[in-house]
Order: C-alpha cells, then sequence, then structure tokens
C-alpha cells in the first residue's frame, strides 16, 4: 500500500513567503514563476508544507499533490513540472540551463532559460497532470 505524501496544503500566505526569501534575484524569479503558474493552470497558488508553492490538486492514487508548483531554495529555484508527457524531454533541452530530476527542474536563475519554452512547459505538464487525473 502506497501511503499518502506527507506535504499537504496550508493556510500558510504564499505572499508571505515569498516576501521571506532572502536573495532579491531569487524572490523575483520566485514572484515571475508564481504569475506564470497561475496563468498557465488557473488555480490559486496555495503553500504546500512549509516551503512549495503549489498549484491545484491532482487528488491522485497516491494522494493530493499540486498539478504544479515551485520552491524558492537557497541554491536553486525548483520547478515542479510533470514528467512522461511526450513533449517533456525536448522541451526540456530547448529551455537552456537546468538539471533535472524525475519530477522536478533544477533552475539557478530565470534569466538564463528560455521564458517561453518554460511557459510551453509548464502549460504541457498542467495538460498532462489532469489529463492523468481528471476531476
Amino acid at each position: 500500500m502506497v501511503s499518502a505524501p506527507k506535504t499537504r496544503p496550508t493556510d500558510a500566505s504564499v505572499d508571505d513567503f515569498l516576501a521571506a526569501v532572502e536573495d532579491p534575484r531569487r524572490r523575483a524569479d520566485a514572484e515571475a514563476v508564481r504569475d506564470l503558474m497561475t496563468e498557465i493552470s488557473g488555480e490559486p497558488a496555495v503553500m504546500w508544507g512549509t516551503s512549495i508553492v503549489g498549484f491545484g490538486n491532482t487528488g491522485g492514487p497516491t494522494g493530493d499533490w499540486p498539478l504544479i508548483g515551485f520552491s524558492p531554495r537557497k541554491a536553486n529555484l525548483v520547478l515542479y513540472v510533470a514528467g512522461g508527457f511526450p513533449e517533456r524531454e525536448g522541451l526540456v533541452s530547448r529551455l537552456g540551463k537546468v538539471k533535472t530530476g524525475v519530477g522536478c527542474l533544477y533552475v539557478a536563475r530565470l534569466d538564463r532559460i528560455d521564458g517561453e519554452v518554460l511557459r510551453d512547459l509548464c502549460d504541457r505538464s498542467v495538460h498532462a497532470m489532469r489529463s492523468r487525473h481528471p476531476g
């Protein structure tokens, strides 16, 4: 039996969380990604646990998880985007300087990646998650 994720939505303020990001560049990058993901998902930004800003909810078989999200960590801006959709690898290869994980991308600086490719990647990720977890 698979256990549900321990990271859950909270009532904490996304604005307060982002305002507390110490590095001004990382804070500005996080605010820009929040705006992008809000627009693409059509969902409000919600704190998931203490450090993830998520949008929507998959309601998947292993429990709740955001459709898409991010976390402004000290070393990188971590973007949580779906894996396993056909266009993902091609988009990631065109994105610019990023490191990848199974369901995340590690971005050192937003101004060093292609914004239009990021928009397309986020859009396709949201569609992939919604098709996997309808309703």
